[in-house]
């Protein structure tokens, strides 16, 4: 018995099967504390409807519809359709811990979210912090910075033209500090599950949206307000009714 567990333990596919068993692990451990998973900023606080945890629309037909859309409709969206669209990005789902609706590896949430506000019933044009704990809105800026957020995405007119943008941003530091260099690959990787999530909640509202991943980072994190933090922009959906 000893000579075959040593054959064993000296053979490539151990060492291939210790390798994945390691990642397993590394991928799913934490630190038994929450990370920091939000930033406080800002100025004044928006409550958000509480999203809705059933629809209409199956998964399937959602994954079935799905477009990427750069017209929209005039009509603006209602609140409780942002709250959702947030919800699904970021939003919490554990009880005992914070765990959200889109998977993070190490449970290390590098990503905050944006809103850039043009015409939303209910918003005032400017910049939003969505504040997931609370699930709420943080007012940071005044103004309709639609246009420059277009500049800023290679003068995609859809991101000028759409009611809203969410922006994600990334703090790669909580990832990278547990994952090092790999880290930085899961950030990416977290960003188009939520990505996703936001995709297909648009659809089961009716709603359009487009990922746009050809952004001026510096241009962006200018108009957000977070130049010199630790954030960097990383994906922008702007969206809207369909026509």
């Amino acid at each position: 018995m000893e000579h075959y567990l040593n054959r064993l333990l000296e053979s490539r596919g151990w060492h291939f099967i210790s390798y994945c068993l390691l990642l397993i692990i590394l991928a799913g451990c934490n630190s038994g504390q929450a990370p920091k998973a939000y930033s406080q900023t800002v100025l004044s606080e928006v409550a958000l409807p509480q999203p809705r945890l059933s629809s209409s629309i199956s998964l399937e037909e959602a994954l079935l519809k799905r477009r990427s859309l750069r017209e929209y409709s005039p009509r603006p969206p209602e609140l409780a359709e942002v709250s959702q669209l947030l919800w699904a990005a970021q939003g919490i789902t554990g009880k005992d811990y914070p765990f959200r609706t889109a998977p993070s590896a190490g449970a290390t949430y590098p990503l905050e979210t944006w809103l850039v506000v043009g015409t939303i019933t209910g918003l005032e044009p400017g910049v939003y912090h969505y504040k997931i704990a609370s699930h709420s809105l943080e007012f940071a800026k005044r103004g309709d910075f639609r246009e420059a957020l277009s500049n800023a995405s290679v003068f995609q007119q859809h991101v000028k033209l759409a009611p809203a943008t969410i922006v994600l941003t990334a703090v790669y530091e909580r990832t990278t500090e547990r994952y090092g260099t790999r880290g930085g690959m899961y950030v990416y990787m977290e960003a188009g599950h939520v990505g996703q999530n936001i995709c297909l909640q648009a659809e089961a509202l009716g709603l359009g949206t487009v990922p746009v991943g050809a952004v001026d980072e510096q241009a962006v994190a200018e108009i957000l307000g977070i130049t010199g933090s630790n954030q960097v922009p990383v994906y922008i959906f702007p969206f809207g009714h369909k026509p």
